[in-house]
């Protein structure tokens, strides 16, 4: 099968940094779909695996963690799917990734996909909406329809999580959404999204919530650049706060957030895979949900760039974009 990986960890720049490759066809274990991979998404956990990852000698390391395809065989234990089935997913950091015509993902992190989005829109979805969702409805607790008289805050709100983070408070809470942007076009992205409001994040946060009639906010969630942030986002949490966080960083001072008795709350999505969870299955029931919202249109693809064929050399362009920290949205790739 074709296959887009690379055989030594590094930079970009560098000639080697992806190949277009031939691997063998995977077999499937018992609770994996082998899917036919259609299109597939660009998230930044792709550069930093690129970078730091070394492959073991003479194997290829596969990169990319959303997809979607169409099932072309079943492990025995697998149920609720069929081969024909057009599935989406994340899949999980410890097996071989999404840039490649087929992949081996579990059953229990997939579901069916949204009839009403194409492959390219659909492939935007899968490990943003599971990080979003986790934070809003895992580690915040907000249950949906809740959230009344809390505000929510969103720096990096651009990105692909905030991008669909912004439209899950919208569309299941009555939170209000403040997003932080640096850009004119990022501004206008996050309002076409619902943020209620769009503070800069190269300014201070509070003198911004307060001209707009916020005091402080009950909930952050820190998507980017949170070592830049860390004491914008404390001063701006209301006392028994709560700070999510995704990004990597050397070291934080954490005894800040003592005073306010902040809480503080890492999210990785790929820990349920990692670990084999009991409640590992949450994750397909999750994206079942948000394929029904999709469908219904109360969620719309985070789609902003499509650089056309899954192949090394624009994987290699939509890797520099990321790193260059000037995208907005998702950046998405279709077909072999």
């Amino acid at each position: 099968m074709k296959a887009i990986a690379y055989h030594h960890a590094g930079s970009i720049n560098r000639d080697d940094a992806l190949l277009d490759l031939e691997l063998p066809m995977p077999e499937p274990g018992p609770h994996d779909l082998r899917v036919k991979v259609a299109a597939v998404s660009v998230n930044p956990v792709d550069t930093k695996i690129r970078n730091s990852r070394q492959p073991q000698a003479g194997q290829a390391e596969i990169l990319g963690w959303d997809a979607v395809g169409v099932v072309d065989a079943l492990g025995k234990s697998v149920t609720g799917f069929a081969i024909g089935d057009r599935v989406w997913y994340a899949g999980a950091i410890n097996r071989p990734g999404s840039n490649a015509q087929f992949q081996l993902v579990d059953a229990r992190i997939a579901s069916h996909a949204p009839q009403e989005l194409d492959d390219a829109q659909a492939a935007a979805l899968p490990l943003t909406s599971i990080t979003a969702w986790e934070i809003l409805f895992s580690r915040f607790g907000i249950g949906e329809g809740g959230g009344a008289g809390q505000t929510l805050l969103i720096t990096g709100a651009a990105g692909g999580v905030g991008s669909i983070l912004i439209q899950l408070a919208r569309t299941l809470t009555r939170l209000t959404v403040v997003a932080t942007t640096s850009r004119p076009e990022s501004s206008d992205w996050v309002k076409s999204l619902g943020a209620h409001h769009v503070i800069n994040h190269h300014e201070p946060f509070v003198p911004q919530l307060q001209a707009a009639g916020i005091a402080n906010v009950q909930l952050a969630a820190s998507l980017t650049h949170t070592a830049q942030h860390f004491d914008q986002l404390i001063d701006s949490l209301a006392p028994q706060g709560k700070l999510a966080l995704i990004d990597d960083f050397a070291t934080l001072d954490i005894m800040k957030m003592k005073a306010k008795s902040l809480s503080l709350h890492w999210e990785l999505m790929f820990t349920r895979s990692l670990f084999q969870t009991s409640d590992m299955a949450e994750q397909g029931r999750l994206l079942a949900r948000v394929a029904e919202l999709a469908d219904a249109s109360k969620l719309r693809s985070t789609v902003n760039a499509n650089f056309g064929t899954i192949n090394a050399a624009n994987l290699r362009r939509a890797h520099a974009l990321l790193e260059s920290g000037q995208s907005r949205g998702k950046i998405v790739l279709s077909g072999f």
